[in-house]
């Protein structure tokens, strides 16, 4: 099992920056890809930036320019810089691991953190 814990959401005016910080634990053998999701009030999750192995990244066309997605792998760490933020951008996000364990994949998602843009 792989255990992911959150952090770095909260409220912050227009135009500010937020980091969300995401770790992963327990029996890691090796993480596929990592990525963020964010899921707004009366809206279906949608993906914000994914990060592979080897550091490629997708962002959503919504995000480019404003957040970047890193990884450190020595850390299992996934984390998204949030700059110039919007009220749009006001949702909670998920973080979101594939696990490579033998030919298996295994996605596991952590417990979502608030993220919220106001005034």
């Amino acid at each position: 099992q792989v255990q992911l814990v959150e952090s770095g959401g909260g409220l912050v005016q227009p135009g500010g920056s937020l980091r969300l910080s995401c770790a992963a634990s327990g029996s890691i053998f090796s993480i596929n890809y990592m990525a963020w999701y964010r899921q707004a009030p009366g809206k279906e999750r949608e993906l914000v930036a994914r990060i592979n192995s080897g550091g490629s990244t997708t962002y959503a066309d919504s995000v480019k320019g404003r957040f970047t997605i890193s990884r450190d792998n020595a850390k299992n760490t996934v984390y998204l810089q949030m700059d110039s933020l919007k009220p749009e951008d006001t949702a909670v996000y998920y973080c979101n691991v594939a696990h490579n364990h033998g030919l298996v994949l295994q996605i596991y998602w952590g417990q979502g953190t608030q993220v919220t843009v106001s005034s």
